[in-house]
């Protein structure tokens, strides 16, 4: 077994020698890719898809790097690097060169394999994709995820369509019935879904597994003939469902070893016709065993328990089987080499032995023993060898055995004995035989190269001739025709072709290669001479029937003479169809069972002999139409019979006109490439090809011209329907303008009515807002004037507050006065007690102090307060703070004035301001005319209010210096009476003055205290009576004093006026 490493490699050969895969257990090449690094890994494979050929196909490794490998051409590319795993690959596209990969992050991208570009990138799913199914056609995609399910157009690569399912039920796999327009959906909950690919109607659902049957479907496979459906799961069950009848008709047990199945696959067969008999299943073991569905057995299997199968992938025509390892390697394996029993063509029913001349047996002869009931297989003779060197002394006998020994292992004697036993191959075998007789070469690159040219333009209207019911069908027939047509010319220019070739197409139109070949070997042998008299029909063949004819039955031919009846009427139409309009289908097929066992010359014999098999009907026919439709529709006549004459025309025939002597043995076509045909008159068909293209070339200037003749008279037609519409629309116009005028009128006149309205509207709501605004004036200024009432009020129950306490203040002054008077009433009485007895001494002490008396007079004051408090025991401080406090309750009184008078100020302007305003306003209003006049006398009121304002400010400003002046002076005056009072408690000779001394200082202050003119009095000493009235003429003064700045501060402030509107 040869393996290969494709290492870092990017292309080269698969295998180096040529591959053996018999001796390997039917294994063509392993392929590994490993790294070339220090530590060498393996990159597991884990995907394949095959193209549509079958001979090459892709593989992607969980790092993204994708593969090409050509089997035919013994060679791989590395064409992609995506660099993520894939998780899905497809390759039967459209365009042979492009493929789709399923990526891990969700996408799906195209790419090109011999530009290696990418060509579409398409997203959508949120899931893993896990399988891609493409149409036959190649035009649309299905992308499966465990989710859902997405329908793409591969032309535009847009999605169509998107299947959505709840997710409990899950999708297992949803993708195209082959050969059909039909969508198969496959979910978890074993419900299975068939839709109608444009329509997206549902078709029919299969119903559930029978009762009992305890498996869930992973897997599915379906036939090429998309007719039967195998499903399997956990379990060693596989079912069979025919999707025509919708039913289960089988179930498969596999042996006990397999407990799940993981992987289905159909093994294509080319002469099945679709309906594939051997089915792949390939178990949790790692072994897949291919069994075949019908007799349940077990043909062969790949993979072992230790080199186990992960997945696998069967190329379309069924000769590779591409296998995924469980170690990421790949197996190729070959199908034919795996199925060597398979193929062997079914053992002969019939055994001829015949004797040589030394009566030796043949090594061709076998002897067989025979039991009853059944034939076994023939037993080897002994004497091989012997046998074997007369046969290389018989060159003729040699030469006669290789010319019956066909591929595969078959003899063309012993099929004819069988043919002659039993008068027609095994339905089974038929084609297998078919292909063997007539040695097709399967030239499949040739073959491609032709199809690759496209539909050729003689059958680009074959369904205009022939219109066949089945679109597919029609298909096959016209790229069948087209690939003869660009194999000989002539083939272009045979209006019998699509009938002689038919029969093949309908027959073989799952496999078009085999068509072809079958077509083409059969106009190179059985055709022989045909295309000589061409364009009409072969004389010469046809005079070759009439000679048979003749010899063999004269009446006959004397009466189709008599009656005008020619060979292109009797022989002609059965030749060109093939007898498919006079045979059934399987009258048809015995019929060229014996044809391809024969010489060429077998068919023209056939014409022979079905016109003397139907000569007693053919005799009573007189008219040329009944003979015409004799030839062209079944008639009650006995194939056996006709085959039989046939055999006896052959041997019975005279070598003369036989045409044995006149058409050449059997040739097949060669291999590689087809062969040159050329048997036809070259100038005719040349003449007839330049004759067609001239009536082509003619009939498409013709159709030029006619087209632009066509196109000037739709032209003018559309100018002339131009011409007139736009006629129609002016006249439309000018009447929807006269209308529109109309209307535009109307809609002035309403405008005007409404701007009439509107303006009475708006006059009568500029007067609600005048009035509104007059009275919101009033409602302001009179809130503002009984604002001021209140504050006025306010500021009188103030001013009445304060003076209440100033007199209360003063009746609790005169008290103290009035205590301190009788006080001192107790002193003087004390003093003039001491008075006597201290004279002379208190005398001398004054002599002595008079000068010191003197610099202190100052503080005389002073030192009688200190008295005061000393003779009040404690309270020689209250008549200080009280008056402190008389003094801080004038400031305040004469501040308030002030500010009363400030605020009056600033009242009186706004009411002032606020009149001009309105008068400015209702000026405006009625005469734009006087702005300026009103403009100036606001500015000379303004200039008087100004004026007005800054005299009152002088005023206040001197008012303000007055009070500080009288503060300042109060302050001091205090300031000097309380450091007298201190000076005169600190001096002890004043406890030893006598009372007269200290009563000058005490009456000095009184005075001082009393005239608040700044005057002293100087009482004497002679005079004690005086201090008496002292109190009284104080608190007589303060009073006095107070009302007196009261009332100047009341004169300074007069009364606003109330602005009265």
């Amino acid at each position: 077994m040869q393996s290969t490493n494709l290492g870092n490699k990017e292309s080269g050969k698969i295998w180096h020698r040529k591959p053996s895969p018999a001796t390997h257990n039917g294994i063509i090449v392993n392929v590994v890719h490993s790294t070339s690094e220090y530590h060498p890994k393996v990159l597991r494979f884990l995907n394949v898809a095959f193209d549509g050929s079958g001979d090459s196909f892709i593989a992607g490794d969980h790092q993204g790097n994708i593969y090409v490998f050509d089997l035919h051409g013994n060679r791989f590319n590395l064409v992609q690097r995506t660099a993520q795993a894939c998780t899905a690959l497809a390759f039967n596209l459209r365009r042979k060169s492009e493929f789709l990969v399923a990526l891990a992050d969700y996408s799906i991208k195209c790419f090109d394999t011999v530009t290696k570009e990418l060509v579409s990138w398409m997203r959508g799913h949120e899931s893993s994709v896990r399988s891609i199914s493409v149409h036959t056609s190649g035009r649309y995609a299905i992308t499966t995820s465990s989710d859902t399910a997405q329908l793409w157009d591969l032309d535009t690569f847009q999605r169509k369509r998107k299947l959505n399912v709840r997710q409990s039920v899950g999708i297992q796999k949803v993708f195209f019935l082959p050969l059909s327009n039909t969508i198969l959906s496959c979910f978890k909950d074993n419900s299975i879904f068939a839709w109608e690919c444009d329509t997206l109607f549902c078709k029919y659902q299969l119903p559930g597994p029978p009762e009992g049957c305890n498996i869930l479907y992973k897997v599915f496979a379906v036939t090429r003939d998309g007719r039967i459906l195998a499903a399997g799961g956990k379990s060693n069950h596989v079912h069979l469902w025919c999707l025509e009848a919708t039913q289960l008709f089988r179930i498969i047990q596999m042996p006990t070893k397999v407990r799940a199945v993981r992987h289905l696959e159909f093994l294509p067969d080319s002469f099945d016709a679709g309906s594939n008999q051997v089915l792949g299943v390939l178990s949790q073991d790692g072994i897949m065993r291919f069994v075949n569905i019908q007799t349940c057995k077990l043909l062969f299997q790949i993979g072992t328990v230790e080199e186990g199968v992960s997945s696998s992938v069967i190329s379309p025509h069924g000769r590779y089987i591409t296998a995924i390892m469980e170690n990421g390697s790949l197996n190729v394996y070959s199908v034919q080499a795996l199925t060597q029993e398979i193929n062997k063509p079914p053992p002969p029913l019939v055994k001829v032995i015949e004797d040589l001349p030394n009566n030796t047996v043949s090594s061709n002869n076998l002897k067989v023993k025979v039991m009853s009931g059944r034939v076994q297989r023939p037993a080897r003779c002994k004497e091989r060898k012997n046998q074997t060197r007369v046969l290389k002394q018989d060159l003729t006998g040699n030469l006669e055995n290789k010319e019956n020994e066909l591929s595969e292992g078959l003899n063309k004697k012993r099929l004819q004995v069988l043919l002659k036993g039993y008068g027609e191959y095994p339905t089974k075998y038929r084609m297998f035989i078919w292909r063997s007789l007539l040695q097709l070469p399967e030239n499949h690159t040739a073959f491609s190269s032709l199809m690759d040219k496209g539909t050729h333009a003689a059958y680009l209207d074959l369904q205009k001739k022939y219109p066949i019911k089945s679109r597919r069908l029609l298909r096959v027939l016209q790229r069948t025709l087209s690939a003869l047509a660009h194999w000989s010319a002539i083939f272009s220019d045979m209006p019998y072709l699509p009938l002689l070739a038919f029969p093949f197409v309908k027959l073989f139109q799952n496999n078009q290669l085999i068509c072809f070949e079958v077509v083409a070997t059969l106009i190179i042998n059985w055709c022989q001479h045909w295309f000589e008299y061409f364009p009409n029909p072969p004389i010469n063949i046809l005079t070759m029937i009439e000679n048979v004819l003749a010899f063999h039955d004269k009446e006959l031919l004397q009466h189709f003479i008599d009656r005008d009846i020619t060979s292109q009427v009797y022989a002609w139409p059965l030749l060109e169809t093939l007898f498919s309009e006079v045979l059934t289908r399987e009258e048809w097929l015995r019929l060229f069972d014996n044809i391809f066992s024969s010489h060429p010359s077998f068919l023209l014999m056939t014409v022979v002999a079905y016109n003397t098999c139907s000569r007693a009907p053919l005799l009573n026919c007189t008219l040329k139409d009944d003979f015409e439709y004799f030839f062209h529709h079944r008639n009650n006549l006995d194939l056996n019979v006709v085959i039989r004459e046939v055999y006896h025309l052959m041997e019975t025939t005279p070598a003369d006109i036989h045409p044995n002597s006149m058409l050449d043995a059997f040739v097949a076509l060669t291999k590689g490439q087809y062969p040159i045909f050329n048997q036809y008159p070259k100038f005719i068909v040349d003449y007839q090809t330049k004759e067609r293209e001239r009536i082509r070339n003619d009939e498409l200037d013709f159709l030029r011209e006619r087209q632009t003749v066509e196109n000037m008279q739709a032209e003018v037609d559309e100018q002339r329907a131009k011409d007139e519409a736009w006629y129609q629309k002016q006249e439309m116009l000018r009447r929807a303008e006269e209308t529109r005028r109309e209307m535009l009128l109307q809609e002035e006149e309403k405008m005007a009515q409404q701007r009439h309205r509107l303006a009475a509207v708006k006059r009568e709501l500029e007067i609600k807002e005048i009035h509104l605004q007059d009275a919101a004036r009033r409602r302001l200024l009179k809130l503002q004037q009984d604002q001021r009432e209140m504050e006025l009020r306010r500021l009188e129950d103030e001013i009445e507050r304060k003076v209440q306490m100033r007199d209360q203040e003063i009746a609790a002054t005169a008290k103290d006065l009035e205590m301190r008077q009788l006080e001192l009433e107790a002193r003087k009485r004390l003093y003039e007690k001491d008075l006597t007895a201290s004279q002379e001494a208190i005398a001398k002490g004054i002599r002595e102090d008079t000068d010191a008396h003197r610099r202190k007079m100052v503080l005389e004051e002073h030192v009688f307060q200190k008295l005061l408090e000393n003779s009040q025991m404690g309270s020689r401080r209250t008549p200080r703070v009280m008056e402190d406090n008389l003094a801080k309750a004038e400031q305040a009184c004469l501040n308030a004035d002030w500010q009363i008078q400030t605020l009056h100020k600033q009242n009186r302007e706004d009411r002032q301001r606020s009149e001009g305003y309105y008068e400015v306003a209702t000026l405006l209003r009625k005469d734009r005319q006087k702005e300026i006049q009103v403009l100036d006398a606001m500015m000379e009121e303004e200039a008087k209010k100004w004026k007005e304002a800054r005299e009152k400010e002088f005023h206040l400003q001197s008012e303000k210096k007055a009070s500080a002046l009288s503060d300042a002076s109060r302050k001091w005056f205090l300031g000097q009476e309380t450091n007298a009072a201190l000076e005169h408690e600190e001096v002890p000779w004043l406890q030893k003055q006598h009372m007269d001394s200290t009563c000058l200082p005490q009456t000095l202050r009184l005075n001082d205290v009393s005239d608040m003119d700044s005057s002293t009095q100087i009482f004497s000493r002679d005079k004690p009576t005086e201090w008496n009235h002292t109190e009284s003429d104080l608190l007589k003064n303060v009073r006095d004093l107070r009302r007196g700045l009261t009332a100047r501060a009341r004169s300074s402030c007069p009364r606003p006026h109330l602005l009265v509107t």
